[in-house]
């Protein structure tokens, strides 16, 4: 009897994990005013963010991900975030958690900049 119940135990656990992971990679529906999890990554490739606007709802996590083989930064011009130095592959990931815009740049390449709309 201890078996059949460590065996349902183990049965509902796998369904449950099955269930979070099916839902964790659903992608959002069109009706949903929540961002798509794509649009919540901006690549940094060939001197340039891409893409280079993103609108995102307050309490998004925005990741950066450098796909260039030089090193980049990621820093706010209001200097509410900043990345260390980012080497090929290397990420960055800030939570914005008010609303407003938040124009960026590279610090190593002034030139690359970008906006972050917060709503």
């Amino acid at each position: 009897m201890k078996n059949l119940a460590w065996i349902l135990s183990l049965t509902t656990l796998a369904a449950g994990f099955a269930v979070g992971e099916a839902a964790a990679q659903a992608p959002a529906s069109a009706g949903n005013s929540t961002t798509p999890a794509a649009a919540t990554q901006v690549k940094i490739e060939n001197f340039s963010f891409a893409p280079q606007t993103i609108t995102v709802p307050v309490g998004t996590a925005v990741h950066w991900v450098n796909r260039d083989d030089i090193p980049h930064t990621v820093a706010s011009e209001d200097k509410s975030f900043k990345s260390k130095v980012l080497d090929t592959d290397d990420g960055f990931t800030h939570i914005f958690s008010h609303s407003g815009t938040y124009t960026y740049y590279c610090s190593l390449h002034p030139r690359m900049t970008a906006t972050v709309v917060v709503r």
